[in-house]
């Protein structure tokens, strides 16, 4: 939990400057406990698989966290039992009315296609403006960021000559900003996907401020808002073995899938996985938690406009 200082405190300016999670009193006095109200946009098809991941980051956090998962009612998924689906997802026409602290939106296997050519669209599109009243801070994931920054700022995805699939080194370009918390120089993030949205793009945008790049993976986190919109091209959520379980199952398959990058020790499938993402995955979820959901959301819920 943070550090409750008294208002005024010389140490409060300071401590923020160094990333040191800390409130005053007067914004302490106003944040009585209550869980943090998280919804979750499950687009994966994998979708028990998914939750795990994401509830694995969200519980590594003192704070609570009260977790709902939407769905949308354009699309029917495959790979999840019915009953599952019936149980613990719920449709946004039925949650429209609701507000929440935080939202997570995942990643989709429809990438390759064009935006607007996806069967559940026109839904997305609503959801994605229903968040801005709704919702503290958003987080958009690889397909998701991509859609995300299309529907909101117009930035364009491509196709890319081969899939980036793999682990690839990144850098911050602003160390000293919140979500950046306990990073290290370099971390690393899992990559999988066919499209790419370009940097030169993003820059045009004033609205939109780069954070991470790759030199191999491009671009990886660009925040808008003041933080109330993150987009993540990336997939730190990954579990260690789902790019082996993506290798595998495609080339058992005969697709055309090359061993991910800087993924098994020596990049030799039979000596197995080398993790190297999985603390920075944890900072970034707890950062985003922490500086751009708890700090954020007045305790009212209702008060989020």
């Amino acid at each position: 939990m943070p550090l409750n200082l008294p208002d005024q405190l010389p140490a409060i300016g300071l401590l923020k400057e160094e990333n040191i999670f800390v409130i005053d009193a007067t914004r302490a006095t106003g944040q009585d406990i209550r869980p943090l109200r998280i919804v979750v946009l499950n687009l994966m098809p994998l979708k028990i698989t998914t939750e795990t991941d994401l509830i694995r980051l969200l519980s590594n956090t003192p704070l609570q966290v009260e977790i709902s998962f939407m769905k949308i009612k354009s699309h029917t998924p495959k790979n999840t039992p019915i009953e599952h689906m019936k149980a613990f997802y719920t449709d946004f026409a039925q949650m429209r009315g609701e507000k929440y602290d935080g939202m997570i939106v995942t990643g989709a296997p429809v990438e390759q296609m064009a935006f607007e050519a996806v069967s559940y669209w026109d839904e997305i599109c609503e959801i994605f403006s229903w968040a801005r009243t709704h919702v503290t801070s958003t987080l958009y994931i690889c397909w998701a960021a991509q859609a995300g920054l299309y529907y909101h700022y117009g930035v364009p995805k491509y196709p890319l000559e081969r899939k980036m699939f793999g682990i690839f080194e990144h850098r911050s370009l602003l160390p000293h900003h919140p979500i950046f918390r306990g990073f290290d120089d370099r971390f690393f993030v899992p990559h999988s996907r066919h499209t790419e949205v370009r940097k030169e793009d993003i820059l045009r945008v004033p609205e939109l401020t780069l954070l991470s790049e790759s030199d191999e993976a491009g671009v990886h986190l660009v925040m808008a808002r003041a933080g109330r919109e993150f987009f993540v091209t990336g997939h730190s959520e990954y579990a260690p073995l789902t790019l082996d379980e993506e290798y595998r199952r495609d080339a058992a398959k005969g697709l055309p899938i090359e061993v991910p990058r800087n993924y098994y020790v020596d990049d030799d499938p039979a000596r197995g996985v080398l993790v190297r993402w999985r603390a920075h995955a944890n900072l970034l979820f707890s950062n985003w938690l922490n500086y751009f959901v708890y700090q954020e959301t007045p305790y009212n819920i209702e008060e989020i406009a």
